[in-house]
C-alpha cells in the first residue's frame, strides 16, 4: 500500500523560495541548476545540469525519518569539510556568473553611449559653436 505526501513550493522572490511538507518548512536559495536548502536540521546542497537529470547532492547535519537507519563509510573531517567548500564555491560560482553577466553588460553599454556621445560630439565640434 502507500502513503500520502505534502509538498509545496512558495516563490519569496526569484531564487529564494520556502517549502513546505508536512515535516515542515525549509529554505531554497539558488537557480536552476544549483541550490541550497536550509531545513530539518540540516543544509543541502545541490548541483546538477538541467534537464539532464544528472545532479549531485551534498548533506550535513543530522538525518531524521525511514532511511536514517542507513549507515555510511565515515568520512575524516578535513575531507567532508573540503567536499562542502568545494560544493559552496560551485554554488556561488553559479549564482554570481548572472550578476557579473549583467555587469559586463551593463559596463559594455555605458562604454558604448560613452563612445557615442564622443563621436557625434567630435562631429558637431566642440558643443556646435563655430569660430
Amino acid at each position: 500500500m502507500g502513503n500520502f505526501r505534502f509538498y509545496r513550493r512558495t516563490r519569496l522572490f526569484p531564487g529564494l523560495s520556502v517549502n513546505w511538507s508536512a515535516s515542515g518548512p525549509s529554505l531554497s536559495l539558488g537557480v536552476r541548476g544549483a541550490h541550497v536548502t536550509l531545513g530539518h536540521g540540516r543544509v543541502t546542497r545541490t548541483v546538477g545540469i538541467p534537464g539532464s537529470g544528472l545532479y549531485w547532492t551534498s548533506r550535513s547535519g543530522h538525518s531524521t525519518g525511514f532511511h536514517s537507519a542507513h549507515v555510511e563509510t565515515p568520512v575524516s573531517d578535513g575531507a567532508q569539510t573540503a567536499a562542502h567548500v568545494s560544493a559552496t564555491a560551485v554554488v556561488l560560482g553559479i549564482l554570481l556568473a548572472p550578476v557579473a553577466i549583467v555587469l559586463a553588460i551593463v559596463a559594455f553599454r555605458f562604454v558604448l553611449g560613452l563612445a557615442v556621445a564622443i563621436v557625434l560630439f567630435s562631429a558637431v565640434g566642440h558643443g556646435g559653436r563655430r569660430r
